[in-house]
């Protein structure tokens, strides 16, 4: 064997391995939820295998962890013709009507006592994945329940979907349900709220939407995954029971939808079903009820199904907390890349321990959609979400004249700010104002560059930058000689246009025009507005990733800022990035890249940098990772959690000490996270880590790990 050949053999022997590992390592991740590695060590094998393929193309295969990543955006999306339809279930809020199933059921075949199967209901979106000698062919979304779209392209980038798994079946179809967790789903709007996009109804919303987008890459940044609990067509495998179907999607390396309980008669079914929804607080996924199927599939094919649903199957939904409400109103709120949002401004109401007097409508589509109006009585939810949301509208109590809602005759066209025309964004949703000067949108700029997470700057509120940036009357203390002190009201014009601004003010600047300004207290004024002038100065030195996060790009949040800011290691490498450099970066995607390209295009955006420039901002502080040349350290590839009151630190100063470390820092606590960091008044994160039996610290254990 020459050397070339040789050479070739070990790289298909590595990247064979390096196959096995990743999908290893996936399956701990999200089918037993014990992973061995953390995501920084899952990517350093994905980018060795990537670079082992690119340098020998014939190695790639259809089921390497690589050709996840996303394809070229789609045209469209194909229909096909479900083999076996998908068909819905018939639902009931009546634990009564669930016991009356079970009679009907047992009647029709003649026995006394059923056995049962009781799984959480998945709020999430259908799909349908065929297998073919164990290689993924076919993704389908339910559709009509006979014809869905083609999602292949899309569901290869979902990591929870295996590929290939260990069958020879000729045909294998599974079925299930894509779903945003909780956390997931908390920072994707987290993300497109510091980008200035519409923020998602729900975690279902962004799903659907998620799948049904024609450019694979979009939905491999967003972390969606999978719980598969039926089957469709199948040629070469069968099961006698759904508990050992369950059993086996397990075992063939699909997620599957936990806990779930075989019950021995009805009574069993109730006590699951209620105990389920009595630990609807622990999962990170979304349910809305309990489906109740009967075990065995003999007994399924006697009992057959209606035109609409099986016969064998019940979904027992739970009600959540609701109030009724009017809807007195809709305003509209301008972000900072004016995005024209929906407000509905409701008559006050009570509500999962709080009064209620405003939810979000998201946008148009959304009002549109469930066909609000305004006068209408409406449902308020709120289960689980921070954000109360309008569920539905009581159609029966609708007043007479109500009109269909349409934002553009609303606001007259004009954005209810500036008074400039409005746009419609196809790609977005999103209504938007067209002028980039509009003061909501340069006050939003302002608070989103100075804001905890970007440039860091401390007592710049709302109502001080409003009044930076806007005309303002103040009293000033003026001494004619003769009558002595006397107060009169001057008009100050603005003094901030766009951030750079901020870099120029003197404290007489800020003392002027300070809210709820004490002119007889003028020194101690001063000495705030001095306080705050040393903060802005101080900003100078921050650390790249936290001035690319303020700007404000496009697509850009602050996980992908600090990314940046690592691989360019100055502002200037990065405004002279093209397109394809940027798109090899991990994570960015050709998206991103765009957005990135764009934002520097634009004269009015290199003028503002130009202008920081000149004022001292530092475009080049990197501070590199410390963690990634000390893997013996303790919280290198941790995921670790931080709750309750810390001395030493506040939150932001903890988690960017364990970021440097090596950490992935989470927001909540679950079956991944493998360290609690526990200061003062913890509280619920700390009981359920004690539940979890995951390792805790305190505060001087935390100090001595760091050092």
């Amino acid at each position: 064997m020459d050397g070339a050949s040789q050479s070739f053999e070990v790289a298909r022997e590595r990247a064979e391995f390096l196959r096995g590992e990743l999908e290893r390592h996936n399956r701990l991740y999200y089918v037993e939820a014990s992973p061995e590695i953390s995501d920084r060590e899952f990517d350093g094998l994905l980018r060795e295998l990537q670079d082992l393929e690119a340098a020998h193309p014939e190695l790639v295969r259809p089921d390497s962890p690589t050709q996840r990543v996303g394809g070229e955006p789609l045209p469209g999306f194909a229909s096909l013709r479900h083999a076996v339809p998908m068909m819905s279930l018939d639902n009931t809020y009546s634990l009564g009507e669930v016991r009356e199933f079970d009679a009907r059921v047992c009647k029709a075949l003649g026995v006394e006592l059923v056995d049962y199967v009781v799984e959480p209901k998945v709020d999430g979106v259908s799909i349908s994945l065929r297998y073919e000698g164990g290689l993924l062919r076919v993704a389908a979304t339910r559709g009509d329940g006979r014809t869905g779209d083609d999602i292949t392209a899309n569901a290869r980038t979902i990591r929870a979907i295996p590929l290939r798994i260990a069958s020879d079946a000729a045909v294998l179809e599974v079925r299930g349900e894509v779903y945003l967790g909780h956390a997931a789903f908390a920072r994707l709007n987290q993300e497109r709220e510091k980008n200035g996009e519409p923020l998602f109804a729900n975690p279902r919303n962004a799903t659907a939407g998620s799948l049904k987008q024609l450019d694979p890459k979009v939905v491999a940044a967003r972390p969606l995954s999978v719980v598969l609990y039926a089957t469709g067509e199948l040629e070469g495998a069968g099961w006698d029971t759904h508990a050992e179907l369950l059993e086996a999607l397990k075992g063939l390396g699909f997620p599957v939808a936990r806990p779930w309980w075989l019950c021995r008669g009805i009574e069993e079914v109730i006590e699951r079903v209620e105990e389920l929804q009595g630990r609807e607080g622990e999962l990170d996924f979304a349910i809305d009820g309990a489906v109740v199927k009967v075990n065995e599939y003999r007994y399924w094919r006697q009992l057959g199904a209606t035109a609409k649903a099986p016969r064998f199957a019940m979904a027992y939904k739970y009600s959540s907390e609701q109030a009724e409400t009017r809807l007195r109103a809709i305003t509209l709120q301008v972000g900072r890349t004016g995005v024209l949002t929906p407000v509905a401004e409701l008559e006050p109401v009570p509500l999962a321990g709080s009064t209620i007097a405003r939810a979000t409508l998201h946008n148009e589509d959304e009002i549109k959609r469930k066909d609000i109006r305004i006068g209408d009585a409406v449902l308020i939810k709120k289960a689980g979400e921070v954000i109360p949301a309008v569920e539905s509208v009581v159609l029966a109590k609708r007043p007479a004249g109500a009109e269909p809602f349409d934002l553009f005759a609303h606001a007259g066209g004009k954005c209810p700010e500036c008074g400039e025309a409005i746009a419609r964004d196809p790609e977005a949703a999103a209504w938007r104002c067209t002028n980039e000067e509009c003061p909501a949108q340069v006050r939003g700029r302002i608070a989103h560059f100075v804001s905890r997470r970007a440039m860091n700057i401390d007592g710049l509120g709302e109502a001080m930058i409003a009044s930076l940036t806007t005309k303002t009357m103040v009293q000033e203390t003026v001494d004619d000689g003769l009558f002595g002190a006397t107060a009169t009201e001057v008009e100050l014009p603005p003094i901030v246009r766009d951030v750079a601004d901020l870099y120029a003010l003197k404290p007489k600047d800020i003392e002027l025009r300070r809210p709820n300004r004490a002119v007889d207290v003028q020194q101690t004024e001063m000495k705030l507005a001095s306080k705050l002038c040393r903060a802005i100065a101080a900003s100078k030195n921050n650390e790249l990733w936290r001035l690319i996060h303020g700007l404000g790009i496009p697509n850009v949040g602050e996980g992908l800022a600090r990314k940046l800011a690592q691989e360019f290691s100055s502002l200037d490498a990065l405004m002279g990035a093209e397109a394809e450099a940027l798109a090899t970066v991990r994570d960015v995607g050709a998206i991103v890249a765009a957005s990135v390209t764009d934002y520097f295009a634009r004269a009015g955006n290199r003028d503002v940098i130009e202008k920081l420039r000149r004022a001292g901002v530092r475009f080049d502080r990197v501070e590199k990772v410390a963690g990634g040349g000390n893997p013996d350290g303790y919280f290198f590839g941790k995921r670790v959690v931080v709750t309750g009151t810390l001395e030493a630190f506040t939150r932001e100063e903890a988690h960017e000490a364990l970021r440097q470390r090596g950490a992935t820092v989470m927001g909540t606590v679950g079956k991944t996270t493998q360290v609690l960091i526990a200061g003062a008044s913890a509280g619920s994160k700390y009981a359920a880590a004690q539940k979890l039996g995951i390792p805790i610290l305190d505060e001087a254990a935390f100090i001595r790990h760091l050092e």
